[in-house]
């Protein structure tokens, strides 16, 4: 191992710029994450099938286009498409503001601004894991999404908290300005960062029909066959379909139900984030000590069991508040480590010209799971209530952990990368 290798990533310039540029884009998008359905509940009366449909519309990308959006980033100039994507993000949150100071404000602009932000979430996100094993190696990989997570923790903290203060203070629509701002910063950042990375497809920008269906089925293949990343994937879909169901409604929940204020709901995602940011810490020497795949299997268990016990709390405020508040720091938690060990496996193990179309792959199964989710989870909610959907979705999230029970990753201690590469 060179010296260059051994150094910590704090030195690396080129991930300096690239981490600050996340961790800024994602301080708004935090805020961004309360404020936007707020504006849908408190100024605009939103009814459960409109949030469900709000939530839906913001993952339906990666089902749409996930799949082609992996063939692209592997023929793009991937930090072009960063720097694009965070470009029109700002544009399209900085309509809502506009909107709402000439009362022009409706519950379908937000849903075309969720579905806008959602398209280029797509492409960021898959461009993003592509983007960062040429940028710091694969041996740093774990130590780089600890670092990430880390500060995204730290966001996770101070955004939510924040945007609720913020939500006491201005009218919803105009905290989403703040975002607006934060991505145009971090479009400076990743243009400024200097990368020889060239497109990795090589059948170029051309091709036919055919051969662009056999780039996105290549993708599929290689995530199916490979056993490690099938159950993994099928664990995040779970995850994702009842986190999706959960999440569209568990805002409205706490507040229309629980009473609870925007201030108090921020605390409650700040709870997750502080055990987020201590797992985080602490992510690299568990790795080291019981192994990627044990660390991996566990994150899924905590983030099951935080789900359910959100959605048994029920209650006075207070109470239902520490009951939340407490699963929501066990769920942190599980979160991180899930999130840390599984990009670190993917990206791993995955050849570098085949990075775009698995993470696609992988987003169009899991991500594209969400809002399905999402949308049923609101019509649900119709015809039962509210709690009892949020509990439904506890449950589903609680059993995901059994797809990973009978594979290799209970045994896996480390991962090596493919010899191709």
């Amino acid at each position: 191992m060179t010296d260059m290798q051994r150094a910590s990533l704090w030195r690396h310039r080129r991930f300096l710029r690239y981490w600050s540029a996340l961790t800024i884009s994602r301080f708004g998008s935090e805020m961004t994450f309360l404020a936007l359905p707020l504006t849908a509940v408190i100024l605009l009366e939103a009814t459960p099938v409109e949030m469900g449909l709000l939530a839906a519309l913001g993952t339906l990308p990666y089902l749409l286009i996930g799949l082609p959006a992996g063939v692209w980033v592997d023929r793009w100039p991937r930090q072009w498409i960063l720097v694009t994507a965070d470009g029109i993000r700002a544009l399209a949150l900085a309509a809502v503001p506009m909107a709402a100071l000439l009362n022009l404000l409706t519950i379908q602009q937000l849903y075309g601004v969720a579905f806008v932000v959602g398209v280029l979430t797509t492409f960021s996100d898959i461009t993003e894991e592509a983007f960062l094993p040429a940028l710091i190696g694969r041996q740093k990989l774990v130590e780089g999404y600890s670092r990430l997570a880390a500060s995204g923790s730290v966001v996770e903290i101070v955004g939510p908290g924040l945007a609720g203060l913020l939500l006491q203070i201005l009218s919803a629509p105009f905290v989403l300005a703040i975002d607006a701002v934060t991505f145009v910063v971090s479009a400076l950042l990743l243009g400024s960062i200097r990368t020889e990375q060239r497109t990795q497809s090589a059948s170029g920008a051309g091709g036919d029909l055919k051969t662009f269906v056999g780039e996105m089925a290549e993708g599929l293949r290689y995530l199916f066959r490979h056993m490690l990343l099938r159950p993994m994937v099928l664990t995040a879909g779970t995850l994702q379909f009842f986190g999706g169901m959960f999440d569209a409604l568990l805002i409205l929940y706490l507040s229309e139900q629980v009473g609870l204020t925007p201030t108090a709901i921020g605390a409650l995602y700040m709870a997750g984030s502080i055990s987020g940011l201590m797992a985080a810490a602490t992510s690299e020497r568990i790795v080291a000590r019981i192994g990627t795949g044990p660390v991996h299997v566990l994150g899924a268990f905590l983030i099951g069991l935080g789900m359910l016990g959100t959605g048994l709390a029920g209650g006075d405020p207070l109470p239902v508040f520490v009951l939340i508040a407490s699963v929501r720091f066990i769920q942190g938690i599980g979160n991180t480590w899930f999130n840390i060990t599984y990009s670190s496996i993917v990206q791993t193990t995955t050849p570098d010209a085949l990075l775009g179309r698995i993470n696609a792959s992988d987003r169009f199964i899991g991500m594209g799971a969400l809002p399905v989710g999402a949308f049923l989870g609101g019509v649900l909610a119709t015809q039962v209530g509210t709690r009892p959907t949020l509990i439904l979705a506890g449950v589903g999230g609680f059993v995901a952990f059994l797809w990973l029970i009978r594979s290799p990753l209970l045994k896996l201690r480390s991962v090596v990368a493919p010899e191709s590469d």
